[in-house]
């Protein structure tokens, strides 16, 4: 079994920074892309940044800029720096991995981290 638990997130005024961490655990090979969605209330699960196994990444529109998707490799976590953090930002992050388990690669979540933005 894998888990993949989230942590860093936190009340920060507009304008804030934070640093979401994501950390596997469990028996597997390897990670292929991990990535971080968040879902507001009354909203649906959006793909906010995603990072492959070589270290290309891709960001939504509205946090390109901003946001900065990263991962170490030999510690088996992903990060998101969050800059300039606008209300519209609040929400609750989740990690998401592709992990290859034997000769599969199946999909894991984390438990989420509330993220809210607001003075």
């Amino acid at each position: 079994q894998v888990q993949l638990v989230e942590s860093g997130g936190d009340l920060v005024q507009p304008g804030g920074s934070l640093r979401l961490s994501c950390t596997a655990s469990g028996r597997f090979l390897s990670i292929n892309s991990m990535a971080w969605y968040r879902q507001a209330p009354g909203k649906q699960r959006e793909l906010v940044a995603i990072i492959s196994s070589g270290g290309f990444t891709s960001y939504a529109d509205s946090v390109k800029g901003r946001f900065t998707i990263s991962r170490d490799n030999a510690k088996n976590t992903g990060y998101l720096e969050m800059n300039s953090l606008k209300p519209e930002d609040t929400a609750v992050y989740y990690c998401n991995a592709a992990v290859r388990v034997s000769d599969y690669i199946r999909n894991f979540w984390g438990q989420g981290t509330q993220v809210t933005v607001s003075s």
